[in-house]
């Protein structure tokens, strides 16, 4: 695809939260929930270069750890229920505000580190004095 044009930011984050190929936005980026694909199906990209690491599940963590904690102490401060109403409130709770968003999470920050052709660091090779 060298005659197309490279996708703006704000392309590439929406083909990141589509699940979608960072560079042609057709192709599926996962086989399975969190499982990538070899390659792009549409525009052949080798997804190798991908390295999300863990940052998708600590910005996961983060945000819905201060959601959950944040609604925690309005509840119990206001209402003051039982233990077993905190569990029936916000295990599920803590479920959904990590599972669902992770997967668009990775593929955000998969599209972000294409659009940004970002590459392991690398030592300047200096000749001594």
């Amino acid at each position: 695809m060298p005659d197309e044009t490279l996708p703006t930011l704000t392309q590439s984050a929406m083909r990141g939260l589509a699940c979608r190929c960072p560079r042609c936005g057709k192709g599926k980026l996962y086989s399975g929930f969190l499982t990538l694909r070899p390659k792009c199906e549409s525009c052949g990209l080798d997804y190798a270069f991908i390295d999300a690491g863990d940052g998708p599940a600590v910005f996961i963590i983060m945000i819905a750890g201060a959601v959950v904690v944040a609604c925690a102490l309005i509840v119990e401060v206001k209402y003051e229920p039982p233990y077993w109403v905190h569990a029936a409130l916000w295990l599920p709770l803590i479920l959904v505000t990590t599972l669902l968003p992770l997967r668009s999470m990775k593929s955000l920050l998969i599209a972000l580190q294409f659009h940004h052709k970002a590459a392991p660091g690398r030592l300047i090779d200096r000749a001594p004095k």
